[in-house]
């Protein structure tokens, strides 16, 4: 009687069978091109699965890139912020520098000028009182600040230290009502005094003749007289000149190239030539 099931090849001559298969296969494929269009074939179909299976990787990268924690954000953009301040501040020193240069002043050495030492600092807090314009920053004297140190911004002067702390320094704006600072006009060297109105958005040129040669939309840089602020640095713009044939003098109101309330991180000049402070 004959079983009903056969019985084929043992798994030890199929194991040797398949080995002597794949020696030939591999001696074929080696020495000959017979297998080169089946090779491309397979290709075709393997290569969506070496996509398929790099996906994982490369939608990590794209939600590392997408997904960037707002800290790391926020200390990029600051970190771009110090760099923009500093290079407009290196800039309108230059353009102060050629103008007077093209003038034939002497009032500067143009070279100690640019070559002023500065810090950046921000701007941690705003006095509430409204009839005095005080900022605080977070510099003092274990970073070089001392009372007297001129303070700008990437647009121009925004005043003085009037209180330095190991850590901290409080900051008079030139807008305040007690604050003066010597000026002259950039076109043609006239030297006035800006005094602050309390005001943010406006100096005022007092007691000039009528016959001063001062115009809408001149530049009032910081002359250095008395040695409290440093020569060349921009204080403001002209904005209107009032002359009454009545009156003795002739008075212009400035708006300050310093951005008052606007700017967030200053530069404090701690070299040695602004020291003191200006008042009326």
């Amino acid at each position: 009687m004959k079983p009903l099931f056969t019985r084929g090849p043992s798994p030890e001559s199929r194991l040797i069978a398949l080995g002597i298969l794949s020696i030939a296969l591999f001696a074929v494929s080696y020495y000959t091109d017979w297998f080169q269009s089946t090779r491309e074939r397979l290709f075709d179909v393997v290569a969506p699965l070496y996509w398929i299976t790099g996906a994982p990787e490369r939608v990590g990268d794209w939600a590392g890139e997408q997904f960037r924690s707002r800290e790391e954000l926020l200390e990029e953009n600051d970190r771009l912020k110090r760099r923009v301040l500093l290079l407009e501040h290196r800039s309108q020193l230059l353009a102060a520098v050629k103008a007077e240069n093209t003038q034939l002043k002497e009032l500067m050495n143009s070279a100690e000028m640019v070559d002023d030492r500065v810090l950046v600092a921000q701007i941690i807090g705003v006095s509430p009182d409204p009839l005095e314009h005080v900022l605080l920053i977070d510099k003092g004297r274990n970073d070089g600040i001392d009372v007297g140190t001129p303070v700008m911004d990437a647009g121009g002067l925004l005043g003085q230290v009037i209180e330095a702390g190991d850590s901290f320094s409080r900051i008079l704006l030139i807008t305040d009502s007690s604050h003066a600072i010597p000026v002259q006009v950039l076109r043609n060297s006239m030297r006035a005094v800006a005094e602050g109105t309390g005001d943010l958005y406006r100096l005022k040129l007092r007691h000039l003749a009528n016959t001063s040669d001062i115009r809408e939309g001149d530049i009032l840089l910081s002359s250095g007289l008395g040695g409290r602020f440093p020569a060349g640095y921009p204080v403001g713009e002209v904005m209107s000149v009032t002359r009454d044939p009545g009156k003795p003098f002739a008075e212009a109101e400035v708006l300050p190239r310093g951005r008052m309330n606007r700017s967030r991180f200053v530069l404090a000049v701690i070299g040695d030539r602004g020291r003191g402070l200006a008042s009326k």
